[in-house]
């Protein structure tokens, strides 16, 4: 059977199937409304929705601008900044294969696999995955590398560029080349808490490029490409986007007036991430919707793409259910999960979102969730920090959650007709 996940005629194919015309409207205005006002309440200046189900694409729309001042229109071809989904399209999946492989096992003990990281290789790769090794959240790099009279330490940011000071960070600032070992100095000295329990932390997605290239001999971006992105045929999923894309395909983010002090675009938003020349394990990922949403897919598939097995559907399983529910935390290995308890101002999600479902959130304002149960894959790209980062009208007004929730009202339109010989009547 032809797949139509990637042509825009099986949005029109699914309604026509599903003889929901009017549902799929309802759906479809409900979104608009919600989008459109989130937009004059400057929640972002633009977003692209994409929704698909059983392999093909529902629904896909752009919306606003790149930015506030309305020169661009956002396409849904357009490439975001994905913020933490980096977590798990990229540092989890890395992790994924990794133990497909065979080369650790969930609880062994970091530090038996990277060095120089102190108290925190006491913690077991479970533990860190699932937030549930009490590491310190994160770090403020770009303030840790500058002296009490503001001059930045030796071997970390230069306003000069040269063969040791080589990355471009902005127009006027640049990276030293072996900054990396700064960044692990600081994680080894940071706070770790003797008890156990949820505490969100990126740290541990800094190392993992160090973990895959010590264990395969491949560079941790090399080794994603290989063996995911490029066998999903995803063509927009890539770090440092501005070495393939040109600056109008992207949307911007954050106007910077603390560290870089000028407008972030093209280069990863993070300041970690930027702090490792734009690639890392917990953010620096730039994608479409549709080359995001491949990857989801790939998983909602047990691993497969084509005749190709890329995970297997017991890792797959492992990974996307939660660890330690018993202590609060809903975490699964790497993915994030719905709510123990659903508290509509705290979820990034629908109510109807099942248990088995998964995905992450990001700063930026992304999403991207798939549910098992339903085939569901849903997607949202936006730029909420643009201009600034205190812009948070996405969540007082719980945008994804309430799009999220109109699919499974969408969803149950369609059952209810089916099961209702009167409704399919009329």
């Amino acid at each position: 059977m032809l797949k139509l996940r990637h042509t825009l005629f099986s949005v029109f194919f699914f309604a026509i199937v599903f003889g929901n015309a009017q549902a799929f409207e309802t759906m479809s205005n409900n979104i608009d409304s919600v989008v459109y006002d989130a937009i004059k309440d400057q929640a972002f200046p633009g977003c692209v929705v994409y929704i698909s189900k059983d392999d093909s694409i529902l629904f896909m729309r752009s919306y606003g601008h790149h930015t506030y001042d309305s020169l661009r229109r956002v396409a849904v071809n357009d490439i975001y900044d994905l913020a933490s989904i980096t977590k798990v399209v990229g540092g989890t999946l890395a992790m994924m294969k990794l133990y497909d492989d065979g080369k650790y096992n969930l609880d062994d003990r970091i530090g038996d696999y990277i060095d120089k990281i102190g108290k925190v290789g006491k913690v077991t790769f479970r533990e860190v995955l699932t937030h549930q090794a009490g590491l310190y959240p994160w770090i403020p790099y770009y303030e840790e590398v500058k002296r009490k009279n503001g001059k930045f330490k030796s071997k970390t940011i230069s306003s000069n560029l040269d063969d040791d000071y080589s990355y471009q960070l902005s127009d006027s600032l640049y990276l030293h080349s072996g900054f990396y070992e700064k960044i692990k100095k600081m994680i080894r000295k940071s706070d770790v808490a003797r008890e156990k329990k949820y505490r969100y932390s990126g740290l541990f997605f800094y190392l993992i490029p160090e973990l895959v290239e010590s264990l395969t001999d491949t560079l941790y971006q090399e080794y994603l490409e290989t063996n995911f992105y490029h066998q999903v045929g995803a063509k927009t999923l890539m770090f440092n986007p501005l070495d393939k894309f040109s600056l109008h395909q992207i949307a911007p983010t954050e106007i910077d007036t603390f560290f870089r002090m000028e407008p972030i675009h093209g280069k990863v938003h993070d300041e970690g991430a930027i702090m490792m020349k734009g690639v890392s394990g917990n953010a620096g990922l730039f994608s479409n919707a549709e080359d995001l949403a491949s990857i989801f897919q790939m998983l909602l598939d047990e691993g497969k793409i084509d005749s190709l097995q890329l995970l297997s559907p017991q890792t797959i399983q492992l990974f996307t259910t939660t660890q330690y529910p018993n202590n609060d935390n809903r975490r699964g290995l790497g993915f994030d999960k719905p709510l123990l308890q659903y508290d509509s101002i705290a979820s990034s999600v629908a109510q109807s979102a099942s248990f088995k479902s998964y995905g992450h959130s990001g700063y930026t304002g992304t999403l991207a969730w798939a549910d098992p149960e339903s085939d569901l894959i849903f997607i949202f790209l936006t730029n909420r920090v643009y201009p600034s980062r205190t812009f948070r009208a996405l969540y007082q007004r719980n945008v994804r959650p309430t799009i999220h929730q109109f699919i499974y009202d969408y969803l149950k339109d369609i059952e209810t007709q089916e099961n209702d010989p009167v409704e399919n009547t009329k």
